[in-house]
């Protein structure tokens, strides 16, 4: 037996239908604790966390294209457009001809859109580093393994194929 109350691994292959439930559960709770503090800042703005989530990865990857964030974000093209439409019309988000092909459209953040989206990160990255914090150096290394673990393959590898942004 583990000391301390602390599963050993071979322990963790057997997990219960029920302590995979409370899992579930507390993804959904932590989930909304998440998105709670955003929420309330994308609301002063009547935007939803679809906006949200377009101007994080524009943010992210300054100059992606519109068909790179449909495959980020795995929604519809009419979807997205009309999320990108709101962002550009309110001087959020810049979307340029494309330089190798006219034919696409290459996403920046504006300065309003960069501030914005700063906001919402900080609001997430303060509520991340506490818990990060209080559930130590271990629990965070296992965290992120079970997060990329439930991706997707081909999310997975998009995941881990992205450069860390410079410090």
């Amino acid at each position: 037996m583990a000391e301390s109350g602390s599963q050993s691994s071979e322990s963790l292959l057997f997990l219960t239908d029920e302590q995979l439930r409370r899992g579930i559960e507390a993804m959904f709770f932590a989930y909304r604790g998440f998105t709670a503090d955003p929420d309330r800042i994308l609301e002063q703005h009547a935007y939803g966390r679809a906006h949200h989530r377009a101007l994080h990865f524009v943010a992210r990857y300054p100059g992606t294209t519109v068909n790179n964030l449909l495959d980020i974000l795995g929604v519809t093209k009419q979807s997205l457009n009309r999320v990108l439409r709101a962002l550009v019309d309110d001087g959020l988000v810049d979307s340029r001809v494309g330089t190798r092909d006219k034919r696409e459209r290459n996403l920046y953040l504006t300065q309003s859109g960069t501030a914005l989206e700063q906001e919402l990160s900080d609001a997430q990255r303060s509520r991340m580093r506490a818990a990060y914090r209080a559930a130590g150096p271990e629990a965070v290394a296992g965290f992120r393994n079970v997060l990329e673990a439930m991706m997707d393959p081909e999310m997975r590898k998009h995941f881990s194929d992205s450069k860390e942004p410079a410090r």
